[in-house]
């Protein structure tokens, strides 16, 4: 099975439309329809981030002779078992020097990494490119973001799942639904107050 028929094979699965999955990958709906019609291969990162959608390792999508033998949700077994509520799916970038407790990042698959020359000291900061489905993330986050690097502000890490944006500060947790700029400017509003910077919110949705 090709690649091509394994991501519309699993996307059906999981009951997403192409919109919906070119919005977890941060691509458009037209470069999923490429993808599917084996007109255009992913990038590798975009490989990263469909198996953690899916569930499922690069070798079953990038091996021809491995097919799909079933996809299937498990739920709790039982006469009253309810549905647990599907995973949110965390993308964004996090500043390594932000944090006061590494193990965070056992939580998240980094899948590019980079330095920014700071232009002053510490003269690089470590970006980290993440992926996250962990449970409660945004919390657990909030609880190792360090105070501000100064008294003129404080260290944050924004990132996005589904149509929602987080911006997460120590012990604090602001989100806004994208697209609302009533609910946005509210978060602004907060994080002016908090010390950050109107050129530090032109974070991307």
């Amino acid at each position: 099975m090709k690649l091509s028929e394994k991501i519309i094979e699993l996307r059906k699965a999981k009951r997403m439309t192409q919109e919906e999955l070119a919005s977890r990958c941060g691509v458009s709906r037209q470069s999923i329809s490429k993808w599917e019609a084996d007109i255009a291969l992913p990038e590798t990162e975009k490989l990263l981030i469909l198996g953690e959608i899916f569930q499922v390792s690069m070798d079953v999508l990038l091996k021809d002779e491995l097919a799909l033998h079933e996809v299937k949700d498990v739920h709790t077994c039982g006469n009253n078992a309810v549905s647990e509520k599907k995973r949110e799916f965390y993308e964004g970038i996090l500043i390594k020097e932000s944090i006061s407790d590494d193990s965070i990042i056992d939580y998240m698959n980094i899948y590019k990494v980079e330095l920014w020359n700071t232009g002053g000291k510490p003269k690089y900061w470590t970006a980290l490119f993440f992926t996250s489905d962990r449970r409660g993330f945004p919390e657990q986050i909030a609880k190792v973001i360090r105070p501000g690097p100064d008294a003129n502000g404080n260290w944050f890490v924004d990132f996005k799942a589904g149509n929602e944006k987080y911006i997460v500060l120590k012990d604090r947790v602001l989100k806004y639904r994208i697209g609302s700029q009533t609910e946005k400017e509210e978060v602004c509003n907060e994080c002016r107050k908090l010390g950050i910077l109107n050129e530090q919110m032109n974070w991307p949705e």
